[in-house]
């Protein structure tokens, strides 16, 4: 302590306490500008002119016919001659000198580029918590033509059916994570809300009581239109796609309740169509609602119009075929594919014929060539599989969410034993993801009503050139060793069948045909015997 001076009591009186204080504090931290003088460096402009020199005195120059006729003269000289072909040795020394060492050549310019070492990240770039109340997300969708906004939509399935809770979703813009860029208001929670790929104001979404309704951005939150209660579904909605129309006013929806239904967002007064999801055995049966799968995914490709696929609460992925006659062609085609309810269902971008489906604690890869399993698939995780998609650029690589918080990212081309990148985004399940049309950027929702933000590194969100003739190979044998697979179980089976309708009385019969087989064969080889015989007796005469 250098020095300690004690307050004086008696000086006290002389001050006045004054309050309030105002006081000037700085929130960020200092900083200063400073300028330094640096060493001035000073350039100067010099040239060279050079004059052509050596003529005449009595020869202009600058004149060109002077210059050609004196030309002409010196070349017509003996002595002109032997002095070019003396200098002329020297200069081809010289251009030879030079041209044995190229000083302006660029070394090692035919040796390809060697790549970088590829290093794979993921990594939270932003997060956008829901105002308010915090229920989990039930959907995510980014704004068509590679927007900078994405749809988020809000929903506590049990909370609702016991008390009355916040109804809103929200739009939020990727650069602003303050606030959302608009509220949505729709008469009950959203389960599902999806932009239009063909317009960027307009949004469906489904709800809790069964409604579904269309939104205009330009317009505000507030609905722009609502279908009837009486012609909804009769359970929630949870998935909502537009599809593949002349304007772009078309979409469908499913529910728990086993029905699939069209709409028009010009006139929501009642579906345009609907179909029931129940698998019957013959084309003369009729479907009946009662019988109907729960739907818990759904999935549609644009090129392909009139076709579908739903996911069902039991496991199964059955394909739909809209413009089908009868209750076999509307529903062609069948899938076991998890134990429970498949979560995520979804097409490859490039390849129509393979998807991807998420239930359970697995992902699987199918192709519509094979039926009875999956070509590819992860091995089973310790915790849930919440969703999982394609990524649109980088055709080969999938993301899938997981109920611990964490993002993985399987490249079929790289590994598929296990992830190339896990990335833990947060601590509480993660419900939903989104990629972006980019590649890059992957939307992931939580049950906490969180949305995080991820970016993958360059390498997880380009493709290459040969990486769709790399998955091509892949996919090709994976669906040529499943056939095998499916060939050999059916012959076991139907083997297995023959075996144990036919029993010992079939054992018999082979048996006695055996014997009979052999005593044709004994009999054939005795005479052909006999013949040789004869033939040898008869040349000896």
């Amino acid at each position: 302590m250098t020095v300690s001076i004690v307050s004086n009591q008696a000086l006290y009186n002389n001050y006045i306490l004054r309050n309030p204080v105002h006081v000037g504090i700085q929130n960020t931290g200092t900083m200063s500008e400073h300028w330094v003088n640096s060493v001035r460096a000073e350039y100067t402009s010099s040239g060279i002119n050079h004059v052509e020199g050596g003529w005449p005195k009595d020869i202009n120059m600058n004149d060109p016919e002077a210059v050609q006729r004196y030309r002409r003269k010196i070349e017509k000289d003996d002595a002109y001659i032997h002095a070019v072909m003396h200098l002329g040795h020297g200069m081809e020394h010289n251009i030879l000198q030079n041209n044995a060492i190229d000083m302006f050549e660029s070394y090692y310019s035919d040796v390809p580029e060697i790549p970088p070492v590829e290093k794979s990240s993921c990594h939270t770039v932003n997060v956008y918590r829901e105002p308010g109340a915090r229920r989990p997300v039930r959907s995510l969708s980014w704004q068509a033509d590679g927007g900078a906004r994405f749809a988020a939509a809000h929903a506590d399935v049990e909370l609702m059916r016991s008390c009355r809770s916040s109804q809103f979703s929200y739009i939020w813009d990727i650069e602003n994570a303050n606030a959302p860029e608009l509220v949505i208001k729709p008469p009950q929670p959203l389960l599902d809300l999806q932009y239009n790929p063909r317009d960027q104001h307009i949004l469906v979404g489904g709800m809790m009581n069964g409604q579904v309704g269309w939104w205009d951005v330009r317009k505000g939150g507030d609905p722009a239109g609502l279908c009837l209660p009486h012609v909804a579904h009769r359970d929630i909605v949870r998935n909502v796609l537009f599809i593949n129309s002349k304007i772009g006013a078309e979409f469908f929806s499913s529910s728990p309740d086993g029905v699939v239904k069209w709409w028009d967002t010009r006139n929501m007064s009642e579906p345009t169509d609907s179909m029931i999801i129940d698998i019957v055995k013959s084309a003369t049966d009729t479907q009946n609602i009662d019988n109907a799968i729960g739907i818990s995914a759904l999935e549609y490709e644009p090129t392909i119009p009139t076709r579908f696929m739903v996911g069902t609460e039991t496991g199964l992925v059955i394909g739909g075929n809209r413009k089908g006659k009868n209750p076999l062609e509307k529903l062609p085609s069948k899938y076991e594919a998890h134990l429970g309810p498949v979560y995520a269902l979804q097409r490859n971008p490039t390849f129509l014929k393979n998807f991807l489906t998420v239930g359970d604690w697995t992902a699987r890869v199918w192709s519509e060539d094979c039926r009875e399993s999956s070509i590819l698939w992860t091995y089973s995780h310790r915790t849930k599989l919440t969703d999982g998609a394609w990524n649109p650029i980088r055709f080969s690589l999938m993301l899938v969410t997981q109920w611990d918080g964490c993002l993985s990212c399987w490249d079929l081309l790289r590994r598929r034993s296990a992830p190339i990148v896990t990335a833990q985004l947060c601590d509480e399940p993660l419900l939903r993801l989104r990629p972006h049309e980019g590649g890059l950027l992957v939307a992931c929702g939580s049950s906490k009503g969180t949305v995080y933000l991820a970016e993958l590194s360059q390498n997880l969100g380009t493709a290459d050139k040969n990486d769709k003739q790399l998955l091509t190979h892949i996919f090709d044998r994976e669906n040529k060793r499943e056939r095998i697979l499916e060939a050999r179980m059916r012959e076991l089976k139907l083997k297995m069948r023959q075996d144990r309708d036919g029993g010992p009385q079939n054992q018999e019969n082979d048996a006695s045909t055996n014997d009979r087989d052999l005593e044709e064969a004994t009999a054939e080889y005795v005479q052909t015997i006999s013949d040789l015989q004869a033939q040898q007796k008869s040349q000896s005469n």
